[in-house]
């Protein structure tokens, strides 16, 4: 049997934690045991009587800099060497998540999410404990935890016996290069609107046909850079 995928959060607001993932879907999951979740406050490990985090940043300029020594005895004491699930720094430059990234870790082990604060973190530890940089777009927030629990939905919802089992995630947004197709439901006529006829014809093959040019139609004026990728 596959061990449940673990994840471990390291962060300076672990009362952030479960937030939204300890409701709907996730939350279920993390109940019957799909998945773990592990919760680390960095300024355990913070430097003197007050648990110093952070110092300014080296060369001058605005903000602090969470340290390398604190971050670093962070991650040594939340993750044994051994362990091989991947190390995710929340940063804004990072690479963009996107659906194959959330799939790709909803079938492996877990992972290790290290949650930014302040102007950053020392770039020694980036580099020293492997960690990957990554963007959930391009903004920036007052932090990652946010950012991580968009990650771990993301995941969570991929895993086996969370969704169920009738294949809708495969008809989702990004799932295929296109954006979904519109949806409808009862009543078949609302304020003068009414359901298109194909849909309720029964006749599944045009059904289908329409949903794909609807999904390439919806994609291609909405977002041409994804439209441009799926006709390559």
């Amino acid at each position: 049997m596959m061990e449940a995928f673990r994840a471990t959060v390291l962060t300076l607001m672990p009362d952030m934690f479960p937030g939204a993932l300890g409701l709907s879907l996730a939350g279920d999951a993390l109940q019957r045991g799909l998945w773990s979740l592990a919760v680390k406050d960095i300024r355990d490990h913070g430097i003197g009587r007050h648990r110093a985090v952070d110092d300014t940043p080296a060369g001058g300029g605005p903000g602090m800099v969470i340290r390398a020594d604190v971050l670093a005895a962070a991650i040594d004491a939340a993750v044994p060497t051994e362990d091989t699930r991947p190390r995710f720094l929340l940063s804004p430059r990072g690479r963009v998540f996107d659906q194959a990234l959330a799939r790709g870790l909803a079938g492996g082990p877990g992972a290790v999410l290290v949650c930014g604060r302040f102007e950053g973190v020392d770039e020694r530890v980036i580099a020293g404990r492997g960690l990957q940089e990554l963007s959930i777009g391009d903004y920036v927030l007052s932090g990652g935890e946010i950012a991580a629990q968009v990650v771990l939905d993301a995941v969570i919802r991929l895993l086996p016996g969370v969704m169920g089992g009738d294949g809708s995630d495969l008809e989702e947004s990004h799932e295929q290069g296109l954006l979904e197709y519109p949806h409808y439901t009862r009543p078949r006529s609302w304020e003068g609107g009414d359901i298109p006829a194909i849909l309720t014809s029964g006749n599944h093959a045009a059904i289908a046909r329409w949903r794909q040019e609807q999904a390439e139609a919806i994609t291609r004026i909405r977002r041409p850079d994804l439209w441009a990728k799926y006709r390559r």
